[in-house]
């Protein structure tokens, strides 16, 4: 069986690297001159599935699982520290809420967080500790995906090209997020905003989640000692371009976590546009023999995994979602 998957970011490399490993012929093409060049490039990388569920809907955090399980066994290349989620003293009741709509964490005193993270013991007096959770460095991922999909055989990265008539193929797996637009009407774009700050001054060890009324933020620890900071959300489909609200909102709120991050070195920005469907829920639409994979909103990297084993088992077991193909 031949397969053609069109678009190399984060759900593109999965799908075709769980094709492959059933087998499949995959050819993988992507227009920009590498893998992940899109929004997965700007991701977090954090693998929170409990996190998630404070916001999202149950389905989140089951897919959510089985992305976890991905990347601590089937690609190991996460970092299972867990997650912390704090806020300023004045907003705890913040955190309350937070707890009620989500599960498996430990609540923390002032002395617990100092035991998870010590640079942090004397700012927050309450938390939430999701052990259980892990991160990734995004772009090491993909590279990872990316080297263990050309170890295969049966697998071909096409890079800056265009992909082919789907003459030829069995199936077309269509991947390429908001590009994907014209074929998808319903799909909206929300655009991303992040920075990455340099220190010396603290040592945060796995993603802090602070929850603000106005501006709340994640700090993500990167293995070369910076920090993602992300992320806004805004309903805006113009990729690239970084306001200067954005930096004053995240700076501004990776202050209130520490002090340090006011004299940190501002090593880089980016944004860019994740697709989403109007309720911020996944799809897996099959029309004849082409399949999209789009709408994973803020979730590329938790949800991806999953999706892509179901789309594998559309392509080699004549499986069906009809509750992803909405």
């Amino acid at each position: 069986m031949r397969v053609c998957v069109v678009g190399a970011g984060i759900v593109g490399l999965t799908a075709a690297f769980e094709l492959a490993r059933r087998g499949a012929t995959v050819d993988l093409f992507e227009r920009r001159a590498g893998p992940g060049e899109g929004c997965s490039f700007y991701a977090g990388g954090m693998i929170a599935p409990w996190c998630e569920r404070e916001s999202a809907e149950p389905i989140v955090t089951e897919l959510g699982l089985e992305g976890l399980d991905f990347w601590t066994r089937t690609l190991p290349v996460a970092e299972r520290h867990g997650s912390l989620v704090v806020a300023p003293p004045r907003d705890r009741p913040d955190v309350v809420r937070f707890s009620r709509r989500t599960s498996h964490f430990e609540e923390c005193d002032q002395r617990r967080i100092g035991e998870i993270e010590p640079d942090l013991a004397d700012r927050f007096p309450y938390g939430l500790f999701f052990a259980q959770e892990a991160h990734i460095e995004p772009r090491a991922a993909m590279a990872e995906i990316a080297r263990a999909l050309g170890s295969l055989p049966n697998a071909t990265l096409h890079v800056s090209t265009e992909a082919p008539a789907a003459d030829g193929y069995d199936w077309t797996l269509d991947c390429r997020g908001f590009s994907a637009r014209e074929a998808l009407p319903d799909l909206r774009g929300v655009k991303g905003e992040m920075l990455v700050l340099a220190t010396d001054e603290l040592k945060i060890s796995r993603p802090v989640r602070m929850l603000h009324p106005r501006h709340p933020v994640y700090v993500v620890p990167r293995p070369d000692g910076s920090y993602m900071i992300g992320a806004t959300m805004v309903e805006n489909e113009e990729p690239g371009r970084v306001t200067a609200r954005a930096l004053m909102e995240l700076t501004g709120a990776a202050y209130t976590l520490h002090p340090a991050f006011g004299e940190a070195e501002i090593v880089e920005t980016g944004a860019d546009v994740r697709p989403a469907f109007p309720d911020n829920l996944p799809r897996i639409r099959v029309r004849d023999r082409r399949i999209h994979i789009n709408g994973l909103y803020r979730h590329g990297f938790l949800l991806s995994p999953a999706l892509a084993r179901r789309a594998a088992d559309i392509v080699t077991k004549d499986a069906r979602f009809p509750e992803f193909d909405r």
